[in-house]
């Protein structure tokens, strides 16, 4: 494979950024602007703040069809960072909230984008459609049998928006080029911290710097997770961009697992919470052990993550910590 390093992107161009307001969305859009590129963004309600980001702002639903066609025109790539997404517990208990209502939004999009005759179309699937495996997971393990049981609704959704963006880029005449990305834990500044929704390393960050005694903990922390920040997601989003023509999908990880009891005691140290205490319980869990494999990402676009856990967890307590000073929490 030939390494590639090209970033930069055509500043004539025109991006729309789905998800806006959210982890990713916001970090990306953020960038774009820096860049001098026209940025388009898509936010369900409140921009919070993004809007000194962005020259237009489109407030919708995306399960909308007439929606997707009204935004999308005049755009030459769309990033694709909107889902419906949540922590264990709503994955758990609801699964179809990450099927029907992602499918919609996902279908409506590239279909709006197709027709619109957009340039480039990059949407970031995730890990959750792999199975269970003990090894660092390759790219072509992507439709290997099922995905992990607890996975089985989202994993699947994954699957058949990848089987829609080799669609277009592949199957039809002209194409469109549906680059996919597959990260694996992404954290930092702007991420969701309501303990009923978000994922295992906000919702630690949140009960040590609010000094929950004990922290409670489901499981017994031997869950194992590759996380990557997030501003090092959105280099990989923008090599691959810069880089890819079509659907060869790559996952995007930090190449390090780290299990959560680990984690908890980073997070303890790095805070100072000296007489923290630990209770581990019985709660919803996913997958045992999540390793990915991320020579591909290196090989093909070149990308390797540049932030270490240590820094990402100062940055991203700081950040909790300076938003829940702000918002009286």
């Amino acid at each position: 494979m030939t390494l590639l390093r090209k970033t930069k992107m055509d500043r004539s161009k025109t991006a729309l950024v789905t998800g806006a307001a959210g982890l990713v969305g916001k970090a990306l859009t953020t960038r774009l602007y820096s860049l001098g590129i026209t940025v388009r963004i898509v936010v369900r309600s409140d921009p919070k703040g993004i809007h000194r980001y962005a020259d237009e702002i489109f407030t919708g639903d995306l399960t909308d069809r007439n929606f997707c066609n009204e935004v999308v025109k005049g755009v030459d790539y769309i990033f694709h960072c909107a889902a419906n997404s949540s922590g264990a517990a709503v994955m758990g208990n609801t699964p179809l909230v990450h099927v029907t209502p992602n499918i919609i939004m996902n279908a409506n999009l590239m279909e709006a984008a197709y027709f619109e005759g957009v340039e480039k179309f990059i949407w970031l699937a995730s890990t959750t459609g792999y199975p269970e495996s003990d090894e660092a997971i390759t790219e072509d393990k992507g439709f290997e049998g099922d995905p992990y049981e607890k996975y089985f609704a989202v994993g699947w959704m994954k699957r058949y928006t990848e089987v829609l963006c080799r669609l277009y880029s592949e199957k039809l005449n002209p194409r469109m080029p549906c680059v996919v990305l597959r990260p694996t834990n992404i954290y930092g500044p702007g991420d969701k911290t309501d303990l009923n929704t978000c994922h295992v390393l906000p919702a630690l960050v949140k009960k040590v710097a609010d000094r929950h005694n004990p922290i409670e903990v489901w499981g017994d922390g031997s869950e194992t997770r590759d996380l990557i920040y997030v501003e090092d997601m959105v280099d990989a989003i923008m090599l691959a961009a810069t880089n890819l023509d079509t659907y060869d999908p790559l996952n995007i990880g930090s190449g390090t697992s780290t299990s959560v009891k680990e984690l908890l005691d980073h997070i303890i140290r790095l805070d100072r919470f000296e007489d923290a205490v630990v209770e581990y319980v019985d709660g919803p869990r996913m997958i045992p052990k999540r390793a990915v494999s991320v020579q591909k990402a290196k090989s093909l676009i070149g990308f390797e993550a540049s932030t270490n856990l240590e820094e990402g967890l100062l940055k991203t307590i700081e950040w909790y910590k300076s938003t829940r000073t702000k918002i009286g929490t």
